[in-house]
C-alpha cells in the first residue's frame, strides 16, 4: 500500500493525526510489540523486523508475540502491518527490510532501533576462552554494528524524501559505567558517540535523530541476557567488593514474578545476612560454571507495565518536527545522569588543574632555557 498520495509534500512529516510509517528493528521484543500496538491503534503503518532465533529461545515470548498477531487480526490492523525476518548484524538483510518497507508502504517516516542483548562478565571472565571472546564480538555486532547497519540502509531513502526520524533505544549505561557490564556499556557508549556525530551530518537533509536513555532495567530485563562463567574466588563478594552486575541479577531474577515457573528459584538463605548475600551471588542463576542465556522471567503483563513509560515517550516524540536529540526516560535515569554530570564536572576541574601544571607554552616564559618551547 503506497502512501505517497497522502504524502506529496517532501520534507515534512504527516500531521500528527495523519498516518506515518514505522520501521522497528525488533518488532518481537516487549518494546517493539508495545510500540507497534500503539501506532497501529493510532492508524499508522508498521514493518516489524523479527529475530526468530531469539524467539525460539523463549517459548513465553513466542506465545506473547503470537497473541499480539491474533490481536492485530482481531482489530483489523493486518493491512497496515508487515513482519519480516531480520538479523540486524547482516547488512544485506537490513537493506532488504528497508526495501520491503518502501515497497509495501511507499516510505519510511520513523526508524526505531530497539534491538539489544546483554553480556555479563568481568574483563577477565570475558577473555577466558575463545567462546567468551566470540560473545564479546557478538555483543558489539548486535548492540553497535547492528544499528549502524540499519541506519546506513535507511539513510539513502530518507535523504531522497528529505525527511525522516531515527530513534535509538539506549540507556544510562551509555554514560555510566557498571562493573560486570563492561562490554554492554562500551557498545552503548560507542553507539551514542556515533549517533551524536551522525546527527550533525544528516541535519541538512531534514533528518532528525533522537536517543532515548532508559533506566538500566528497560534494556536488560526486556531482552536476552547472557552470562559467562565467573572466576571465583577472585570475583567473589568476600574478596572483591565491586558491585558486580552479576550479583545484582542473581538477587533480582529469582524474585521476579514468573521465576519459579521458569525453574529459577531463590537460593536458601544462610544464617547471617552477609552469608545469605554471598550465597545468592555465588550460587545464583548467572553464576553457573557454563555460559547461561535467558530472558528474565517476566510475564507479558509485567513487561508491558515495565516499558509503559518508555513506549509513551517513543510514540509521543516519534515523527515530531522538532524532537529532542536526547531524551532521558524516568526520574531514576534523570537522577543518575545528574549525578554523573556532577562527578564529571568535578573531575574536569581536577583535569584542568593537572593540565595547567604541564602546560609547556605557559611554562616556557619562565624556563631557564628561554625560547617558545622545551628546546628553545
Amino acid at each position: 500500500m503506497d502512501l505517497h498520495s497522502s504524502h506529496d509534500s517532501r520534507g515534512q512529516f504527516p500531521s500528527h493525526n495523519g498516518p506515518r510509517v514505522w520501521l522497528l528493528t525488533a518488532g518481537d521484543s516487549p518494546i517493539g510489540i508495545s510500540v507497534a500496538r500503539q501506532v497501529l491503534a493510532h492508524g499508522d503503518y508498521a514493518l516489524l523486523g523479527l529475530a526468530h532465533s531469539v524467539l525460539e529461545r523463549d517459548e513465553r515470548r513466542r506465545n506473547g508475540f503470537d497473541a499480539f498477531l491474533a490481536e492485530v487480526e482481531e482489530q483489523g490492523w493486518k493491512q497496515r502491518m508487515k513482519t519480516v525476518p531480520l538479523d540486524i548484524r547482516m547488512m544485506g538483510e537490513c537493506q532488504a527490510v528497508v526495501a520491503e518497507a518502501v515497497a509495501a508502504f511507499g516510505r519510511i517516516d520513523i526508524l526505531l532501533c530497539c534491538t539489544s542483548q546483554t553480556l555479563i562478565g568481568t574483563v577477565e571472565e570475558l577473555s577466558a576462552s575463545q567462546q567468551t571472546l566470540n560473545l564479546v564480538r557478538d555483543q558489539f555486532e548486535i548492540n553497535y554494528f547492528g544499528p549502524l547497519n540499519i541506519i546506513k540502509a535507511a539513510l539513502p531513502h530518507m535523504r531522497r524524501e528529505y525527511t525522516g526520524h531515527i530513534m535509538i533505544i539506549s540507556g544510562i549505561t551509555a554514560h555510566i559505567g557498571t562493573p560486570g557490564l563492561g562490554m554492554y556499556c562500551a557498545a552503548g557508549w560507542a553507539l551514542e558517540g556515533f549517533c551524536d556525530s551522525l546527527a550533525y551530518e544528516i541535519a541538512p537533509f531534514n533528518i532528525k535523530l533522537t536517543i532515548f536513555q532508559c533506566s538500566i532495567e528497560i534494556g536488560i530485563l526486556t531482552n536476552l541476557v547472557t552470562s559467562v562463567p565467573p572466576i571465583f574466588p577472585a570475583y567473589s563478594p568476600s574478596n572483591n567488593h565491586a558491585p558486580l552486575f552479576r550479583g545484582i541479577l542473581n538477587h533480582l531474577v529469582p524474585r521476579l514474578p514468573d521465576a519459579q515457573s521458569e525453574g529459577v528459584t531463590p537460593t536458601t538463605p544462610n544464617r547471617t545476612e552477609e552469608n545469605s548475600r554471598v550465597n545468592s551471588i555465588e550460587n545464583g542463576p548467572f553464576s553457573r560454571p557454563e555460559i547461561v542465556s535467558m530472558h528474565p522471567p517476566l510475564s507479558t503483563a509485567h513487561l508491558e507495565v515495565l516499558v509503559e513509560e518508555t513506549v509513551y515517550a517513543i510514540t509521543s516524540i516519534g515523527g515530531h518536527e522538532n524532537p529532542p536529540s536526547r531524551h532521558i526516560v524516568g526520574q531514576e535515569g534523570v537522577a543518575s545522569v545528574k549525578e554523573k554530570l556532577k562527578t564529571v564536572s568535578e573531575e574536569l576541574e581536577d583535569f584542568i588543574q593537572a593540565s595547567f601544571a604541564v602546560d609547556v607554552a605557559a611554562d616556557s616564559e619562565t624556563s631557564p632555557l628561554g625560547g617558545s618551547g622545551p628546546f628553545g
